[in-house]
């Protein structure tokens, strides 16, 4: 596309433009990844759940769904074996996201069945080490972002910035997006690509409560908390009287998760915790997914064109 010359993500991609859904546990599923891959994005199918079964059959569903390319994402520390990366490299899927844990082991038999990987890191180390084990790419996480979290805090702004001055891999940002204006900055900073997890939780085509979806949208920027910071997983979540509990206690208890479904489907919004990044601050409005890319898409241009004016006097003058 115009405007995209020479972006990596989208070759690697083959998708339209470079806006990636993040890969939610249970919401990253085909009606939704479905719905960004025919908007021109990259629609990504979660495992994290856990139900191998079901996220098989949603990536099948995918290929009926769609002839637009989508990618899966492979939690590492959440994978009870290898059978869903063997369905993987035998499915004709072609683009991985990999997270939680090392992908070491992972990259070479995913790059044997031509499926291009990108390994989600919030940390410079975490990258460096990514870069050197040959990975395609990087996700890279910013403290903005909602859902499992790294406890000692990076902005996707400084992170972004940490990680070109050490190499040219390819980046997608994360965290702290969830327009063109984001999309803007993180270009600006090296990314070739976004990706976009609270914005699209609360899309129309999200198969989430409309509860979640209102509290994301009636949120402020200071609307979420991060939790369990001296345990594991630390998170982003949206503040609700359990989130504030949690908050308070400093630790999370071992059944947070276990009521996960009854928030998301059910809409009992206390049930357990609503993960989501602080751009839930700067959501305001439930829209279908074309919508949202259409429009991320149209600001980015008219940020970069405005951008561009600023920089022509400059450049005029330094020719002179």
């Amino acid at each position: 596309m115009a405007g995209f010359e020479g972006n990596r993500v989208l070759a690697h991609t083959g998708a339209r433009y470079p806006i990636i859904q993040a890969p939610m546990g249970w919401i990253a599923r085909s009606q939704l990844a479905s719905a960004v891959c025919r908007a021109g994005g990259i629609g990504i199918i979660e495992t994290s759940s856990g139900e191998t079964d079901a996220c098989k059959a949603e990536i099948e569903k995918m290929f009926g769904l769609t002839d637009a390319p989508f990618g899966v994402n492979l939690p590492i520390l959440f994978l009870k074996d290898d059978a869903m990366l063997r369905y993987i490299c035998d499915s004709g899927v072609k683009f991985v996201t990999t997270s939680a844990g090392s992908p070491k082991k992972f990259i070479a038999p995913l790059k044997d069945a031509g499926i291009t990987v990108y390994h989600a890191v919030p940390t410079l180390d975490a990258a460096l080490k990514c870069i050197e084990a040959g990975i395609d790419g990087l996700v890279v996480e910013g403290a903005e972002g909602g859902g499992f979290k790294n406890p000692e805090e990076v902005s996707t702004l400084v992170l972004l910035q940490a990680i070109r001055q050490q190499s040219d891999i390819p980046m997608v940002a994360a965290g702290g997006i969830c327009d063109g204006n984001g999309m803007a900055a993180a270009f600006a900073l090296g990314a070739e690509a976004v990706q976009m997890g609270t914005r699209f939780v609360s899309a129309s085509e999200s198969p989430v409560h409309d509860n979640y979806k209102n509290a994301i949208v009636d949120a402020p920027t200071t609307g979420t908390y991060v939790l369990n910071k001296k345990a594991s997983p630390c998170i982003r979540a949206l503040k609700t009287d359990k989130t504030a509990s949690i908050f308070e206690q400093g630790l999370m208890p071992a059944d947070t998760f276990a009521r996960i479904q009854d928030l998301y489907f059910g809409g009992d919004m206390e049930a357990s915790v609503g993960l989501a990044g602080q751009t839930a601050g700067l959501i305001g409005e439930i829209k279908p997914a074309a919508d949202i890319i259409n429009e991320t898409i149209a600001q980015f241009f008219e940020v970069a064109r405005r951008m561009g004016a600023m920089a022509q006097p400059a450049a005029a003058n330094a020719a002179e």
